[in-house]
């Protein structure tokens, strides 16, 4: 009974800290339609700031964390309410979403550079060494100061969003901003309280959760992402639900780590818990309405013709001998690196760029695939790159099946949650933790690609064929069907055509993609462990194809360009952790004043350029589309 009695204590403090954390999530959603992916780095940037005012400076502790929460906090919240996210407001939930991801990386990239994670740092508790006996159990002062804090964080909340008139104000911002102002509100300066709340509890519950754990960027970081499960629990906007599943969460993970086996299968359940609650949770929320119209702002690219796409794939290809023979070394492996990742990235900009299904987790298709054509002559046969694809497209077009019923945000914490899962449950498992498998490279037709510079070839080989691949299915009727379910699922619904396949069929086929992409990275790299695939690089993967133009097979060969031999570049000239972060992170922060990615861009410009003066009948034109939600050519 004193054992239970004691994991349940814990999990009910920990429940608390996960209800600080996803209060402050719903505060952000609820009043500003924003999910702050960034939160827990916010919360780990303020719980480093505080030890560095407690610790390393010696403050008092009462001083340091008003410091940290009244002033550092609220005004760090505000800042990015003020540069970042005016600037998502309108704009598609897939650019918002790209902006919070951003926001997360850059954070992480400053917390690596800034507090080296081989130095150890430790944060005392709150009132360290007093307790308090309940029952049989000791209750340190910490513990029960972050149950009060929860407690009162409710009561507060409860108060101020639906007692007070500034939270009426904050709840009617988010529905009708105009509408707010004409009532005599200010919506401008209403969207930065709101951010400066989020922050405020954001930097509270990783100050509370620093001296559980020793600070570090990962574990602080994704530790409040568990907080996620329990704000979803309340659909965002619910907070007695909210505090509900964050206490069943907390006491779920408690007896999980007092009854559960300390290893085989089960002792990797303790770790994945908090996903596999969220991903419950998302499997029982009712279905969405589907959207009409599309959101303005983003513009398709013209697809090249076939002329163009031949004389593109010989130069690229012939370009790469030429670099590849001339190139030694890790500077052949970054251009290798790249051209790998653009492979992955074009079934990224099928999924997401052509279909507008969002997902989290390509990098865990990757390494499914990887696994399967290791397992068949160590990745040299091409039967393991088939197997690999039908191997990942299997998984793929599994995971499609909560997205029959889920779209934008919801798909990507279902996503986020699935990559979770893999590296608990599959990788940790595959691989045991630790080392790595041996990856031998293609042997097609008698010809070995073991060499550096032919393996590079045959990247940009494969490369230039999986473009023509997507480019294919962009010009035919499975293409043209992706476009309209992005443009308007409601229309296509009302049209008769098939939701459910199309979206069975794009995540498979991206999936088989990526799996592909993974038997040629694993050949790459020469060897495949579980980190890998670790699922905070999908978020990279993500990002950087964005970044390039996520609707266009160009904007995928700039994204493995960035994130193979230009950050390995830059990492010779700047050295500092984490660079790949800072740098991913501050780009994709870009997004929202230039949703297309810098290819869209380039082929703005050059429209413009080559167009005609434009008629003021045209503009008339023009405008009344962008007014009509849902029209597909101007009216006249």
């Amino acid at each position: 009974m004193t054992e239970f009695l004691a994991f349940t204590i814990t999990g009910i403090v920990t429940g608390a800290i996960y209800a600080v954390a996803a209060s402050g999530l719903v505060v952000t959603y609820t009043t500003s339609g924003i999910f702050n992916f960034a939160h827990g780095a916010i919360g780990m940037v303020m719980a480093f700031l505080y030890w560095q005012l407690r610790v390393h400076f010696h403050w008092p502790a009462p001083i340091a964390l008003f410091v940290v929460l009244f002033v550092l906090a609220p005004l760090f919240g505000a800042l990015i309410e003020r540069v970042l996210m005016r600037n998502v407001r309108g704009s598609d939930t897939g650019v918002a979403l790209m902006v919070t991801l951003g926001l997360l990386l850059t954070l992480m990239g400053v917390a690596f550079w800034r507090f080296k994670q081989t130095e150890p740092r430790a944060l005392p508790e709150f009132f360290a060494g007093n307790s308090v006996r309940i029952f049989s159990v000791n209750v340190s002062w910490h513990e029960l100061i972050s149950i009060a804090v929860a407690i009162a964080v409710a009561a507060f909340l409860r108060v101020l969003l639906y007692r007070t008139r500034t939270g009426v104000a904050m709840r009617a911002v988010v529905d009708d901003r105009d509408l707010t102002a004409l009532n005599g509100g200010r919506p401008s300066r209403v969207s930065a309280l709101s951010w400066a709340l989020g922050s405020m509890l954001a930097a509270l519950a990783g100050i509370l959760l620093a001296p559980k754990l020793s600070l570090n960027v990962l574990a602080l970081t994704f530790l409040v992402i568990d907080a996620y499960a329990a704000a979803i629990v309340g659909q965002l906007k619910n907070l007695p639900l909210t505090f509900a599943g964050a206490v069943a969460l907390g006491l779920g993970e408690a007896y999980a780590v007092g009854y559960l086996p300390t290893s085989g299968f089960l002792s990797h359940i303790k770790p994945s818990l908090p996903m596999l609650f969220l991903f419950a949770v998302l499997l029982f929320l009712p279905q969405v309405r589907l959207r009409v119209g599309r959101v303005v702002g983003g513009r398709s690219v013209r697809v090249p013709s076939w002329r163009e796409v031949g004389l593109a794939g010989v130069g690229l290809v012939v370009a790469s001998w030429i670099l590849a023979s001339i190139l030694k070394g890790p500077d052949l492996a970054s251009m290798g690196q790249g051209l790998a990742l653009g492979i992955i990235m074009l079934s990224l900009v099928l999924l997401a760029g052509y279909g507008g299904q969002t997902s989290l987790c390509q990098m865990t298709f990757v390494g499914i695939g990887a696994v399967v054509a290791s397992k068949i002559s160590h990745g040299s046969s091409p039967i393991g790159i088939l197997a690999a694809a039908g191997a990942a497209g299997l998984v793929g077009a599994i995971i499609s099946l909560p997205a029959l019923r889920l779209t934008g945000l919801y798909l990507a914490l279902s996503t986020l949650a699935f990559a979770v899962l893999a590296d608990n449950l599959f990788f940790l498992q595959v691989f045991g933790g630790g080392g790595g498998n041996v990856f031998r490279r293609l042997s097609l037709l008698g010809i070995s690609f073991d060499g550096q510079v032919a393996f590079t070839v045959l990247l940009s080989v494969v490369f230039v064929l999986m473009a023509a691949f997507v480019l294919a299915i962009r010009r035919g009727p499975f293409g043209r069907l992706l476009s309209a379910m992005k443009d308007s699922p409601a229309a296509c619904a009302t049209l008769g055509l098939d939701l459910t396949r199309t979206k069975v069929g794009v995540f498979a086929l991206s999936a088989a993609m990526a799996g592909v992409g993974g038997a040629f990275f694993g050949g790459l790299r020469g060897s495949i462990g579980s980190l890998d695939f670790y699922y905070i690089q999908s978020l990279v993967l993500l990002l950087m194809v964005t970044i390039g133009g996520i609707m266009t097979v160009s904007g995928a060969f700039l994204g493995g360009l960035f994130l193979g031999p230009g950050f390995y570049l830059l990492g010779k000239v700047i050295h500092i952790d984490g660079l790949t972060f800072l740098l991913a992170g501050l780009g994709a922060m870009t997004i929202a004043r230039s949703p297309n990615g810098i290819v869209g861009q380039i082929s703005a410009a050059v429209d413009r350029f080559r167009k005609q003066p434009v008629r003021e009948d045209d503009i008339v034109e023009v405008e009344v589309t962008q007014e009509v939600e849902g029209i597909v050519a101007p009216v006249g």
